[in-house]
């Protein structure tokens, strides 16, 4: 028997296969991808991949701060990605050992060595140290980078009222283009190519981007930049410049890093007018390269795409987009309507105009106003056009929330679409503010305040998304000094903002302060009074019993135009009949009363709008005395508005004033504790102020709930 040896010998072939012996031993077999662990090749090249990407958004993020060339950030990262390869090389040849750097040895026929595995064991513990650390340092800068940043909320005086941190790298603010056109009826056209250029860089997720409504406040080419991105929180501003001449178009536009006021990147556009449609589209990709955005395929779609290819149809349009930034006025409105319908009618398949045509015929519907001519029927037409010549379309999906919502009232299907399109394109302020509005309705409250401050974020001057918040959200959740400070942030950015006064009015008069609201509107200059500001004041003189007062400067505007009263001309007519009742001019009380019955009886009693037609009628049957026509409109009413959790408090308070004005107490009681819990219901001080409540006063239940006895001075003797 022959000994067993410690090496390893191969049986020898025969000749006659071999052709010879094979007389030397052979190294141990052994796989590639095993001697690529050997030789830390992955752990290099991992470690080295994370180092460069580290690397990378240095170069990236902080040269331009030392005002070092695109071109050379360009050449370090092309450095970087060249290396990798080299990195790869050099690992497979080469050890770290503590007698330096030698080649790496190949494995014996015994296998490795004793001192190669020691050298091996510790250069596989300092690569994992190492990549270790550069993960932790990767996700420490991911997470920073993606953390939502607050914005700077903008105080009187244009400073800020909270301290914001610093700008996200990849936020922007595109400031109102110059109109350099000999012609000045041009303005829309630069108007609306700014406003185009906005919405495709908003469709980009990872850009923070503020909307039109705040970057509107400041002029073309200001010179206090730093200034103005500190107060809009972003890091980058664009201004541009169009100059239209003939079909000659000449677009200006240049990115500047608003710290330093450098300018990061310029570039002209020059078109013929039948080459226009997609500037907008190459501005904002090129953009969005230079903040280093990376896009979706879907996002790429969005900002490239070209949304006609008919120049007058694009020129209509673009005129609706312009008269869009001018406001919501019903005047107004009406014009960007005729603007959008001129745009499709010239292009049938024109779904952005579609939709645009969708959004605003239903605010017009939603508002009472025009509702022969913008039916639910030519709503949902428009809002199928849309949808079905786009159906990705983010603007489409929006028309068809806004459907859903101003139309049909479906606020629960509405829902789900405008959460999916703040998904889609996170920087649509109106997609948020639409959904906190919604959910506003749904009674979820909570939800509703932070996405209509999530929509604040993104247009931090819009006075319009505060006075919702503080309005009707926060006042209606009975949180009265959370609700005043918006509302005076709304004011601080627009002064004689009527909706702004007339919530913070109503706040003072919930609470029992009639002192400081008279204060609050008896100071209003005339000028500014429209038709919401008069109702308030004329409520005002209800709680205050100056009832001659209210009539006097109430019925001037029951002459005035339908535009004019915005469609609050029966509210005001049932208040004037009231102030008239209560001042023993009966008369002239039922004359009041008819002509909102007469107005509104028929198909506006089922009407279900902000103009509250079903609940405004109901309240003139019971001024005219007509109770079982009154009672039934009333119940009509709070059948309509029940899955509304804004206005079926109004309806239910309603209900229960015409159960009083009845003689049926009990039934008016037995409403009032939940009115006096639910958001939007009454409260204490409105129970002991309002004179329609004023057949209740004797009763200690009503005493007791209105808190009649606690509060001195506040009851009315002349009405118990």
């Amino acid at each position: 028997a022959r000994p067993l040896c410690s090496g390893i010998t191969t049986p020898s072939l025969p000749s006659s296969v071999s052709g010879r012996e094979t007389m030397n031993p052979k190294p141990p077999k052994i796989s590639f991808l095993a001697e690529l662990e050997r030789r830390h090749v992955y752990k290099v090249g991992a470690a080295y991949a994370v180092a460069g990407w580290l690397l990378a958004q240095v170069i990236t993020q902080v040269l331009p701060v030392f005002s070092v060339s695109l071109l050379v950030q360009r050449v370090l990262v092309l450095v970087l990605i060249a290396g990798f390869p080299v990195s790869l090389v050099l690992a497979w040849l080469f050890d770290v050992t503590p007698e330096g750097i030698v080649r790496t040895e190949a494995l014996s026929a015994e296998g490795e060595t004793k001192q190669a595995a020691r050298v091996r064991l510790g250069m596989d513990r300092k690569l994992n140290w190492v990549l270790g650390t550069l993960l932790v340092l990767s996700l420490g800068y991911f997470a920073t980078e993606h953390t939502p940043l607050r914005a700077t909320e903008v105080g009187p005086s244009g400073t800020g009222t909270q301290a914001a941190p610093a700008a996200n790298d990849k936020s922007i603010a595109v400031l109102p283009f110059e109109n350099l056109s000999e012609d000045k009826s041009n303005a829309f056209f630069a108007s609306g190519i700014q406003d185009e250029i906005l919405t495709r860089l908003a469709k980009v997720g990872a850009l923070k981007v503020i909307s039109r409504t705040s970057t509107a406040h400041y002029a073309s080419s200001p010179d206090n930049l730093p200034e103005i991105a500190r107060q809009l929180g972003v890091a980058h501003i664009l201004e541009g410049s169009v100059q239209r001449a003939g079909d000659a178009v000449h677009i200006n536009v240049q990115l500047i890093r608003a710290a330093t006021d450098d300018h990061v990147w310029a570039e002209s556009y020059d078109r013929k007018l039948d080459n226009i449609f997609g500037v907008e589209g190459e501005v904002a990709g090129a953009i969005a390269a230079q903040l280093n955005a990376k896009l979706s395929g879907a996002e790429q779609a969005a900002v490239t795409q070209r949304p006609t290819n008919n120049l007058p149809a694009y020129e209509a349009y673009l005129r609706a987009r312009a008269l869009t930034n001018e406001g919501f006025d019903f005047a107004t409105s009406r014009r960007t309507a005729e603007a959008y319908a001129e745009a499709v009618r010239l292009d049938p398949d024109f779904a952005l105009a579609w939709a645009g045509l969708a959004a605003i015929g239903g605010y017009l519907y939603f508002n009472g106003v025009d509702t022969d001519r913008y039916t639910p029927t030519a709503i949902k037409l428009a809002t199928d056009n849309a949808i079905r010549l786009q159906p990705g379309l983010s603007e489409a999906r929006e028309a068809e929330g806004l459907y859903r919502y101003r139309v049909l009232r479906d606020f629960a299907g509405a829902e789900p679409l405008f959460s999916a399109v703040t998904k889609q394109v996170p920087n649509d302020k109106i997609a948020w503010f639409s959904l906190g509005l919604v959910e506003r309705r749904l009674g979820k409250w909570e939800s509703a305040l932070e996405h209509l401050e999530r929509a604040s974020q993104l247009d931090p001057l819009d006075a319009g998304v505060k006075t919702a918040i503080g309005g009707e959200t926060l006042q209606n959740m009975r949180r009265f000094e959370e609700a005043n400070d918006w509302l005076d942030r709304s004011l601080a950015l627009s002064p004689r903002n009527p909706l702004a006064l007339i919530y913070k009015a109503s706040i003072y008069q919930s609470e029992g302060r009639l002192a400081e609201s008279a204060r609050l509107l008896d100071e209003l200059p005339p000028e500014v009074i429209d038709a919401g500001l008069a109702l308030a004041i004329g409520q005002q003189r209800l709680y205050e019993r100056r009832f001659a007062a209210g009539i006097a400067m109430l019925k001037p505007w029951l002459s005035r135009s339908e535009d004019s009263l915005d469609g609050l001309g029966p509210q005001i007519g049932v208040l004037v009949g009231f102030a008239q009742r209560f001042n023993d001019e009966a008369g002239a009380a039922r004359t009041s009363f008819q002509r909102v019955i007469a107005k509104l009886k028929g198909p506006a009693a089922d009407q279900v709008d902000e103009s509250l037609a079903p609940i405004t009628l109901a309240l003139a049957y019971a001024g005219a005395g007509r109770m079982p026509d009154a009672l039934a409109q009333a119940k009509h009413a709070a059948d309509l508005y029940r899955n509304d959790a804004i206005h079926a408090p109004q309806a239910d308070t309603a209900l229960a004033q015409i159960h009083a004005m009845a003689g049926d107490h009990e039934a008016a009681i037995a409403a009032l504790p939940h009115l006096l819990e639910v958001e939007g219901g009454i409260t204490p001080a409105l129970l002991r102020l309002d004179p329609l409540w004023d057949s209740l006063r004797d009763d200690p239940r009503f005493r007791t709930l209105s808190g009649a006895d606690d509060a001195a001075g506040v009851a009315h003797p002349d009405t118990r």
